[in-house]
């Protein structure tokens, strides 16, 4: 009889560990990566030219100096656009000047809890 209570008590204590423990672990998985929250353009958004007003907001801090923007068109050429100072910790911006056609923005960027996020926002230009 004391075997079966000390054994049911050591598994009790085994399954309350394991549960503090994923609960602790839980916060870090979920903010493991900066996504984006909001864009302009959004996408598949069509937008009005020439002058494009890009702006990403993620939802953690992002590394405004460690990352990117590529713009790549339906000539499939890429080229960086400038990233503006950050007026704020999870936010991104730049402009440019684009014709009518089908744009792509293919951001990198890095959060402060060191990992790197990248992906793509399609959009047009009329």
């Amino acid at each position: 009889m004391k075997n079966k209570l000390r054994t049911r008590e050591v598994f009790r204590v085994g399954v309350m560990i394991a549960v503090v423990i994923a609960g602790a672990l839980i916060p870090h998985v979920a903010w493991a990566h900066a996504v984006v929250v909001h864009s302009s353009p959004a996408i598949n958004e069509t937008m009005q030219g020439p002058n494009i007003e890009i702006t990403m907001k993620f939802n953690s801090r992002v590394d405004g100096k460690r990352s990117t923007f590529l713009l790549s068109g339906s000539d499939n050429e890429s080229k960086p656009l400038v990233i503006e100072q950050q007026n704020a910790p999870d936010t991104l911006s730049s402009h440019t000047k684009l014709g009518p056609g089908k744009y792509e923005i293919h951001w990198q960027v890095l959060a402060t809890d060191g990992h790197i996020t990248r992906g793509e926002i399609p959009f047009s230009v009329k």
